[in-house]
């Protein structure tokens, strides 16, 4: 048969931009389609604008302590409308990055939606049918909202970079890394915030001992941090939100914003028509090398809900192009990716959390918590955490947690170690570059427990 073109990505995010141009660019002739802005979730509405709010965010603790270290500074104030318009003006400077390395490498380009026809169509929005030997699904995720009453006056990460205006208050339900970066930005911008989680404890899945401690500084912080609480109803009062909460709580609020959850963007794209297996939570099914049960449609990304991380994306259509245009079968390998969470303070982790690891084997943990110089001296009680999960057979670190500030940049390093297979030795053997706060991580002798 021949075909309109060897490639038809659907999506125009940081994997399918990827695999489109890595594709191109190695002599395939390759379309993309994208119905909102190119540069996805992470570009547009997640990781970049949310780490440049991460940064503003913080620079009303340095304020302060720029005072302690003797500076005379006169105003801490901070103005939301300049930010934001330098804000959308990066993404819109990183959005035409994109479109100029897909259409530098030579990839035809539709600004509209796309769905599959069948196994080698795509059908655009305006009715227009192309034909592809292979298609690749990479339409990303999106927040989804609770279902209950009032819940439409609620917000989303999506629409918390476009506020007019900074609220008063703000309400933020759910528990997990988004729900708890978000806690941290608006509290840092001098919002009066509020969260609510109806699990026992923030960040589940991750390391308990790091993630308690990250619960514990943000309420120290200023964050209003309710745990075992939900939200029942809201509705409009006046300017404000009122919010019946399963705790008792009525309270009023000037913004709420949900972070519980998102699902992969599956809906009516005409899968299922065609033979691919949606899972329960509308996930696109596939194997170790992305491909759908229908031969010629592979996915990537967080349409399929394996490791939603723009990285993880990133090299999954690197993978997608070795084993389909390279003759080179590549799985992906989702074991020991390191991890940030831009929290305030920070979290980076590789590997296994305590609990999981000693289901798995015997263990010993080596943990150091303490106030780090820096902010000691600035007169703040804030503690960090420095974490190795060892295993007692092999001397493997089999997971190292950090909650400190800059810990992403360091989690980026030490992950280099772990998934090198480095043992409890390696590290000690290491010298420790002094004064910092990693130098911990080298300089542990003693379990601090066993397991």
């Amino acid at each position: 048969m021949s075909f309109d073109y060897d490639l038809f990505v659907i999506g125009g995010g940081s994997g399918g931009v990827r695999a489109a141009r890595v594709a191109a660019a190695g002599g395939a002739t390759v379309a993309l389609a994208e119905e909102d802005r190119y540069g996805g979730t992470c570009v547009i509405r997640g990781c970049v604008p949310k780490k440049l709010m991460v940064f503003a965010s913080e620079y009303s603790g340095m304020v302060e302590d720029a005072q302690a270290y003797g500076w005379d500074i006169q105003s801490g104030d901070f103005n939301w409308g300049s930010f934001k318009g330098k804000l959308h003006a990066e993404l819109d400077r990183l959005e035409g990055i994109y479109r100029n390395l897909l259409k530098n490498s030579g990839v035809e380009t539709f600004d509209q939606r796309a769905k599959v026809a069948d196994a080698h169509t795509v059908e655009l929005a305006d009715g227009t049918k192309k034909t592809a030997k292979h298609i690749l699904l990479a339409m990303g995720g999106r927040p989804v909202w609770p279902d209950m009453p009032g819940a439409e006056l609620g917000i989303s990460s999506n629409e918390i970079f476009h506020l007019e205006t900074l609220p008063e208050s703000i309400l933020i339900i759910g528990g997990g890394y988004i729900a708890c970066e978000f806690a941290g930005i608006m509290n840092g911008l001098g919002v009066k915030t509020t969260q609510y989680y109806r699990g026992a404890q923030i960040l589940r899945g991750f390391d308990e001992e790091a993630r308690g401690l990250v619960c514990e500084e943000m309420c120290q912080r200023g964050v209003d941090v309710h745990l075992g609480t939900n939200i029942l109803e809201m509705r409009k009062e006046g300017d404000k939100i009122w919010v019946k909460a399963t705790n008792g709580d009525e309270r009023l609020f000037d913004q709420v914003m949900f972070a519980t959850g998102r699902a992969p963007n599956s809906d009516n794209m005409g899968l299922e028509e065609v033979g691919v297996e949606l899972g329960r939570k509308g996930q696109v099914v596939v194997d170790a090398y992305s491909q759908t049960g229908v031969p010629s449609i592979y996915a990537i990304g967080d349409v399929t809900d394996r490791v939603n991380l723009t990285p993880v994306a990133i090299r999954e259509g690197m993978a997608f192009v070795e084993t389909v245009f390279k003759g080179n079968p590549t799985p992906v390998d989702h074991d020991l990716i390191p991890t940030a969470i831009f929290t305030q303070p920070e979290m980076g982790t590789v590997g296994l959390s305590e609990e999981d690891a000693r289901e798995q084997e015997p263990i010993e943990v080596y943990a150091t918590s303490f106030k780090p110089m820096q902010q000691a001296f600035a007169g703040r009680a804030e503690r960090v955490l420095m974490k190795l999960i060892v295993s007692q057979a092999t001397r493997k670190v089999l997971g190292c947690h950090i909650v400190a500030p800059g810990a992403g940049e360091m989690i980026q390093l030490a992950g280099i170690a772990v998934k090198m297979g480095a043992t409890k030795e390696d590290f000690d053997r290491t010298v420790a570059v002094h004064p910092t706060m990693s130098e911990e991580l080298v300089t542990m002798k003693e379990p601090v427990r066993t397991a």
